[in-house]
């Protein structure tokens, strides 16, 4: 085996995101490309000599050929140990639980989430610390300025490994594990609810329906629901992981996910319907005739957490990202705990779960999870509705009906305008904020402006400040409304705008999101300027 130092590098545009970087596979698979940024990383973070890693990602098309240049890579730079998900898939959560299982030094992730996938699409890689978590923006930062000035890349002349097959390999002075990648994970969900209960609910004749979209949830999804909790067979569905997702997007959403949309709102509809995404940290619920934002499952968990084992002591806090609606703050407030608003970005929960001051966490994008790891978790987020129905013995509609006449109702939509021109949605984004003074006071679609700002993020841990988080608007009588540009995107600039409006307990509580949402979509379509802007109104994606 020899090891070579290649000449390569620098690559314009490797600035990682909210969640690593992401660019279209073709552009991964350009000589040296995948090779500068995983170099860069391990520069960022003092070399890799003697350290262990966790490796693994979604299946997705490159998945088993990026892991074995990362393999020969991490070897050339005196890694000591790569943990490796057999076949190279680990979720995400599953990544995040071996580094803290395995006390590795970090992990590198291969996936592009909820992108879609193939040869023509998506793929992405993400770098977790030792807690577990995606790199903080500190580490990223330093990712970033290796990026811009890498000339090399140091590999090893090795055979590939079979990453098949389980047990012990070597390259070079590097030892290779491959590992079952998903009976750590399930081994911790059973510590975390009570699972003789949930088998109890199925063998009373609880009928689920959980889409996998051919993502790497499935095997997970298999082992746990129908394997050890007995749902039946045919209860977990497109559950074998695909390099193109079976040709869709693996976003657990009402659109993506419109097979299951269609049978939960049919008069045949079980129970209980869930999805998860590509890597396997978002969800959806959905009960039969009832879907359930993300946001509102984040409060309802809150509220009811305490049924399961893991949290019958109680939270110590809740944390939602700031475009999440304020649901989750009500419980919090009520239950007397903290409540946090962060940006976007499952890296900015880490320092609150690492200090303890929150327990649950939840972004809008369908992202839920707990202290159990340090990344949102799809599986886990169905696994804790499960325990609930299995304790409350009430349908998914009926919680929500309560939830609301306790809590009152946050109305909550995401509208997402997808390949808009970058210089188009700067300009928009621009426009706003040179409104931010004058705004307060005016009115626009029947609606009052009370203020206007950019939300920073100053951590309550670690003193940090995080600037430039997204565009607020708040109007008087509880509505408001958020605008970001997404990072997660590979073309142009994606649009998020997110509406919300309250209505309290003694409110009428049954009306549809978007006639309760009417006049503050109208309100920000005005404000914006957005037809001139990006030449439309209507939304690519609405959830």
């Amino acid at each position: 085996m020899t090891l070579s130092t290649i000449k390569k590098g620098p690559f314009e545009g490797q600035k990682p995101g909210t969640s690593g970087l992401r660019k279209k596979t073709r552009v991964f698979m350009e000589p040296g490309y995948l090779e500068c940024f995983v170099q860069s990383t391990f520069n960022a973070i003092g070399g890799v000599a003697g350290k262990s890693l966790v490796i693994g990602g979604d299946g997705r098309f490159y998945n088993d050929k990026a892991i074995q240049i990362i393999l020969k890579m991490a070897a050339a730079n005196g890694a000591a140990l790569a943990v490796v998900g057999q076949g190279g898939l680990l979720s995400t959560p599953a990544v995040s639980h071996l580094i803290r299982k395995r006390k590795t030094d970090g992990g590198l992730i291969l996936s592009a989430s909820h992108n879609p996938g193939g040869i023509d699409e998506d793929f992405g890689i993400k770098y977790n610390v030792a807690n577990g978590g995606p790199a903080p923006e500190s580490v990223t930062a330093r990712m970033f300025d290796e990026t811009l000035k890498i000339t090399e890349y140091r590999t090893i002349d090795a055979p590939d490994i079979a990453l098949g097959d389980l047990g012990l390999h070597q390259i070079g002075e590097m030892q290779v594990e491959i590992i079952d990648p998903v009976a750590d994970y399930a081994a911790l969900m059973e510590t975390l609810f009570d699972f003789g209960k949930i088998k109890a609910l199925f063998a009373g004749g609880f009928m689920m329906r959980f889409d996998a979209m051919h993502a790497v949830t499935g095997p997970y999804a298999k082992a746990i629901l129908e394997d050890r909790l007995g749902a039946p067979a045919g209860t977990v569905i497109n559950a074998v992981p695909s390099e193109d997702f079976g040709g869709g997007h693996p976003d657990p959403n009402p659109v993506w996910a419109k097979a299951l949309m269609e049978e939960m709102m049919s008069p045949t509809a079980p129970d209980f319907g869930a999805a998860s995404d590509g890597d396997g940290d978002r969800n959806m619920i959905v009960g039969r005739g009832s879907y359930v934002t993300p946001s509102d499952s984040l409060a309802v968990l809150a509220a009811n957490a305490h049924l399961a084992p893991a949290y019958e002591a109680g939270l110590a806090g809740v944390a939602r990202s700031m475009p999440t609606s304020a649901a989750s703050d009500l419980v919090a407030q009520k239950l007397g705990i903290n409540s946090f608003e962060t940006p976007t970005g499952w890296k900015f929960f880490g320092n609150l779960l690492d200090a303890g001051k929150v327990t649950l966490c939840g972004e809008e994008s369908a992202g839920t999870g707990s202290d159990h790891v340090r990344e949102k978790d799809g599986l886990w987020a169905v696994l804790l509705w499960l325990n609930i129905l299995a304790q409350r013995k009430q349908s998914v509609a009926d919680i929500l009906v309560d939830h609301w006449a306790e809590y009152g109702r946050n109305y909550y939509s995401r509208h997402d305008y997808e390949a808009v021109p970058t210089e188009a949605a700067n300009a928009l984004m621009a426009h706003l904020e040179a409104q931010f003074d004058s705004l307060p006071g005016t009115q626009w679609s029947g609606l009052s402006v009370r203020a206007a700002d950019s939300f920073s993020y100053h951590d309550p841990v670690d003193g940090s400040v995080s600037e430039n988080q997204g565009l607020r608007i708040s109007f008087e009588g509880g509505a408001r409304a958020v605008l970001r540009l997404s990072g997660t995107g590979t073309e142009g600039a994606t649009l998020r705008v997110y509406l919300e409006q309250y209505a309290g307990p003694d409110a009428d509580n049954s009306l549809t999101a978007e006639a309760a949402l009417a006049s503050v979509r109208a309100a920000v379509i005005e404000i914006t300027a957005m037809q001139s802007h990006i030449g439309r109104t209507a939304p690519d994606v609405r959830t």
